[in-house]
C-alpha cells in the first residue's frame, strides 16, 4: 500500500526497493488509492460549494488539485496513448511518438474533452459517485496488468507490472465495486460496468496497436473510467 501511495499521490514515502512481486502488491491496492483521493476531493468540493465558488469553476479548480495531488501522470498517459493510437506506422513508430516529450493534437483534443467532461460533472456529482468514481478508475489497473496482458516494452512500468493481476481478483475487485454502487441507483452500477467495458477494449485496442501495455496505458485507462463512471452515475 505505501507503495501504491508513493506512485500515484505526491505523498512524502519513500519505497527503497521495489521489484516484480511488490509491484503487484501496489497495483491490487490501488482502488483503496482511489478512495482516498475521492474523500479528499469531495472535501474540496465542499469547501467550494461553502464558499458560493459557480459549480464549473469549482469543477476546473478541483480538476487541477487532483492533477497536482498525483502529479498529473495519469493526465500524460491519457496524451501520449491518444498520440499514439492517431499517428501512421507500425507499432514501433506509435511507442516512439508516445515516448516523446509532447502532446500532440490527439493527445490535446482528449484532455480538453476529458478534463472539460470531469469538470462538468463533478460539482454535481453525489459524494458516494465521487468516491465510486475514483475507486474504479484505479481499479483500471488491475484490467491493465491482468496475467496474459503483455508489456509493449522491455523495461519502464508497463513491463514491471504487466500480467502480475490474477484474473480472479481483478474480477472481485469490479464485482465489489458494482455491489458498492447499488445504494446509488442503477446508473452507477451501468456506470461501473461500461467502465469496465471502457478499459478493457482500450487494453485489447492498444495490445493490437502497441504489442502490449505501457505505463501511459494504465494512465489512460483509469481516466476513462473516471470519466465514465461520473457521467453516467
Amino acid at each position: 500500500m505505501k507503495l501504491a501511495f508513493s506512485w500515484l499521490t505526491v505523498l512524502p514515502l519513500r519505497v527503497d526497493h521495489v521489484d516484480r512481486k511488490a509491484a503487484g502488491r501496489a497495483i491490487a491496492w490501488t482502488p483503496v488509492v482511489g478512495v482516498v483521493l475521492g474523500a479528499f476531493v469531495v472535501g474540496v468540493l465542499e469547501l467550494l460549494a461553502m464558499s458560493n465558488t459557480p459549480a464549473l469553476v469549482a469543477g476546473f479548480l478541483v480538476v487541477g488539485v487532483v492533477a497536482l495531488s498525483t502529479r498529473g501522470m495519469h493526465l500524460d498517459g491519457l496524451a501520449d496513448v491518444a498520440d499514439g493510437l492517431g499517428c501512421y506506422g507500425p507499432p514501433e513508430r506509435a511507442l516512439e511518438v508516445m515516448k516523446d516529450g509532447g502532446a500532440g493534437p490527439f493527445g490535446v483534443v482528449s484532455l480538453i474533452v476529458v478534463l472539460g467532461a470531469q469538470a462538468a460533472a463533478l460539482p454535481h456529482a453525489h459524494w458516494g459517485v465521487v468516491l465510486l468514481a475514483f475507486a474504479t478508475s484505479r481499479a483500471a489497473f488491475g484490467i491493465c496488468c491482468m496475467r496474459g496482458v503483455p508489456a509493449a516494452r522491455s523495461e519502464g512500468l508497463g513491463a514491471l507490472v504487466a500480467g502480475t493481476q490474477h484474473p480472479w481478483l481483478v474480477i472481485g475487485t469490479w464485482v465489489v465495486l458494482a455491489a458498492a454502487a447499488i445504494p446509488l441507483g442503477w446508473r452507477a452500477v451501468v456506470a461501473v460496468v461500461v467502465a469496465f467495458a471502457l478499459v478493457w477494449l482500450l487494453v485489447k485496442h492498444t495490445g493490437k496497436r502497441f504489442g502490449g501495455i505501457t505505463g501511459d496505458v494504465l494512465g489512460a485507462a483509469a481516466e476513462i473510467a473516471l470519466l465514465a463512471v461520473l457521467v453516467i452515475a
